[in-house]
């Protein structure tokens, strides 16, 4: 597996300037961040330019998801349970001046990877993203999420992480 390229959100990272033409996006890592990871609602990781600048970021925490929702052919080979733990891929943002570089996917394979190391530590059958449009939906898709019965959250499963990084 390639290596991690991202650090924990510290205070040194400098984060006033980050816009990545998503207002809830720019303005949760400007004000809610840090505290949600103080109060470990959610591990936040991003993706430092050589100032400190944040060029990235995506947070990761955990979630559940509905047994109904998830196809016959996983839930098959699943304990019979109303849940089934996840990961949650909350949020996933690159600022205006690095987009279109690949940064976007550099931070979706750095969460997918940590996400499945952790899952050996802590329960975890997939990573769950929840699209907040259509054009965010199909990023998610061309690499594989799957969308479950509410077609704004998709997901990847753990088998398919593993396989994805046998791969690289």
């Amino acid at each position: 597996m390639p290596a991690l390229v991202t650090e924990p959100l510290g205070i040194q990272h400098l984060r006033k300037e980050f816009s990545c033409g998503e207002d809830v996006l720019d303005v949760y890592l400007k004000h809610y961040a840090t505290q949600d990871q103080k109060r470990r609602v959610a591990a936040i990781f991003v993706l430092p330019d050589d100032d400190l600048t944040v060029k990235g970021y995506y947070s990761l925490s955990s979630t559940n998801i509905s047994s109904i929702d998830l196809p016959e052919k996983l839930l098959r080979k699943l304990p019979k349970h109303p849940h089934q733990p996840a990961t949650l891929l909350g949020r996933l943002a690159v600022d205006r001046r690095n987009q279109k570089q690949g940064i976007g996917e550099i931070l979706l394979l750095d969460a997918l990877r940590r996400s499945y190391i952790l899952s050996e530590q802590i329960g975890s059958i997939a990573v769950v993203v929840d699209a907040l449009n259509r054009n965010v939906s199909e990023f998610y898709k061309q690499y594989g999420f799957i969308p479950l019965s509410d077609q704004s959250k998709l997901f990847m499963p753990m088998k398919t992480i593993k396989q994805l990084f046998k791969q690289l």
